[in-house]
């Protein structure tokens, strides 16, 4: 039988659904490409927005007009939220939400064989981690959350923060490296509140990965400033596999606002944190910021608060932007003064232009200097008809050179 998969959503989903490929090919599965007529569809889903619940309902029917015999399983987010919504799609024959997901493959397998797979644990928790890649994978630590922030659904959707044994992340990433992957990002939902059913400690983790042979970079994918300690800092600059490369959400920079959508931190607190990775790292770590624009009640004013302290105060080398979707059954959902997609299409289009500024003299700063790339198998077309590949620096800079497989997933010094 022949089954495809469909993946929308964070990189949490991605490592998730590779980890399912992987099952399913061990069951005799053939993976096809999702464009092509397959016995199983197994889309992966997301709803951090209003567009993405649609692109996944689109995704389905799309899979179901290609194969109308076809069985279509359907995880991820959007189908713990809106289970019924989806059941009732045509060619959905199973759904698994958030702690249903180490079920996905031997209930698909026994739904389609009739035959109940042997030896397979149910656990709350699904460990994975991406392939396909020869230079990356994403291996899942954590997921949930308990901090229920007024516009997000993340906690509803994927369950309370819980997390996988260092043990078995270990393990994972002795995995990876035997495929002679060189970096690892660490993901999760709220990743540096690891440990919370364990026992273990954030650090604790990231020092038994800096042990594992194989593995020459990591990088940690996203985590909340007041779980940066003084002490991982401290230890990741002390000479690691962990690069100065950060991917940290401010969300606002207006404390109000901050206070109103129930976040743990305010400005001054996330300010401290850049300024001790910068004083402990040095002046060439990239900082990735997550911004919202337009959350209820974000005035013109406190706009202009967000973007001065992004361009004056924190100087991020990239801004990720997010305009607010409403959604339904969070606090923000109902609040007072709404603003305007219009409005929010405008913010978005300001902190764009920030986001290539800082971007470029990020870059700027950094020409001259000695770096590590690592690079990258994926294909690309200048201009000007050459075929030329990329890869990032240890501090998160593009860089481009004339194909050469050679080498792919090689470290290789250069000056910027």
């Amino acid at each position: 039988m022949k089954i495809a998969f469909l993946t929308l959503g964070c990189k949490l989903n991605y490592a998730e659904t590779s980890t399912y490929e992987r099952a399913f090919k061990a069951c005799g599965m053939e993976v096809v490409p999702s464009t092509h007529v397959a016995d199983v569809y197994l889309v992966n889903t997301c709803s951090v927005t209003q567009h993405s619940e649609s692109k996944c309902r689109h995704m389905i029917s799309k899979c179901h007009r290609q194969a109308s015999e076809a069985a279509i399983v359907v995880t991820g987010c959007y189908a713990e939220l809106r289970r019924p919504e989806i059941e009732a799609l045509p060619g959905v024959r199973l759904v698994f939400g958030a702690k249903e997901k180490s079920l996905v493959v031997p209930r698909t397998m026994e739904s389609l064989t009739g035959v109940p797979v042997a030896d397979f644990k149910a656990v709350d928790t699904l460990p994975a981690y991406s392939t396909g890649e020869r230079t990356r994978s994403f291996l899942k630590v954590q997921d949930g959350c308990n901090n229920y922030c007024a516009y997000c659904t993340v906690p509803f959707a994927r369950g309370n923060s819980r997390n996988i044994p260092i043990c078995e992340v270990v393990r994972q990433a002795r995995e990876i490296a035997a495929q002679g992957v060189k970096e690892v990002v660490l993901t999760g939902v709220n990743t540096g509140d690891f440990g919370r059913t364990t026992g273990e400690s954030f650090l604790d983790l990231l020092k038994a990965l800096n042990e594992v042979e194989g593995i020459e970079r990591y990088r940690i994918s996203s985590i909340e400033p007041n779980l940066i300690t003084e002490e991982i800092v401290d230890w990741i600059a002390s000479g690691t596999k962990f690069q100065p490369h950060f991917h940290i959400p401010l969300q606002v920079g207006c404390d109000e606002l901050l206070r109103k959508v129930g976040r743990r931190y305010d400005t001054a607190l996330f300010a401290s944190r850049i300024d001790y990775i910068r004083a402990k790292m040095g002046p060439r770590v990239f900082f990735g910021i997550d911004v919202i624009v337009g959350l209820p009640g974000e005035t013109d004013e406190m706009f202009r608060r967000t973007y001065d302290f992004l361009r004056e105060r924190i100087r991020p080398a990239f801004i990720h932007i997010f305009p607010y979707s409403k959604r339904p059954g969070t606090r923000a959902a109902v609040m007072p003064d709404q603003v305007q997609d219009s409005v929010k299409t405008a913010r978005v289009a300001a902190l764009g232009e920030l986001c290539n500024e800082l971007h470029e003299a990020f870059v700027a700063s950094n020409r001259g200097l000695p770096e590590r790339v690592l690079w990258e198998s994926t294909r690309h077309r200048s201009p000007d008809g050459q075929i030329t590949m990329a890869g990032y620096t240890g501090n998160y800079i593009r860089i481009e050179a004339p194909f050469d497989p050679g080498r792919v997933g090689t470290l290789e010094d250069v000056v910027i």
